[in-house]
């Protein structure tokens, strides 16, 4: 499996994505909390579905992106609500 930082480098586009509709989400919306399960559930909703299959989105990275946001954006501090990560995972950074 790629770690975070490979699949995020591969996929700008669902960062980009991500950011936006938590801002919606938080700012027009007026949530005080939301679920980053829901925020790839739009992106994925939205995502043009090519023959070739080559843009997914991966699941896994959903607590990854939830964390990014809440460190690089202050005021989304406990936004999502994600699992303490025991240990690292190998060769990943966010």
């Amino acid at each position: 499996m790629k770690t975070f930082e490979q699949y995020h480098k591969e996929h700008p586009q669902i960062w980009r994505e991500f950011k936006k509709l938590s801002f919606e989400a938080k700012n027009v919306k007026g949530f005080k909390n939301y679920s980053a399960n829901g925020i790839f559930e739009v992106i994925r909703w939205n995502t043009e579905v090519s023959a070739d299959d080559k843009y997914k989105i991966n699941n896994n990275y959903r607590g990854d992106y939830a964390r990014k946001l809440m460190t690089e954006f202050p005021e989304f501090k406990g936004f999502f609500r994600v699992r303490t990560l025991k240990a690292k995972r190998h060769n990943e950074t966010i």
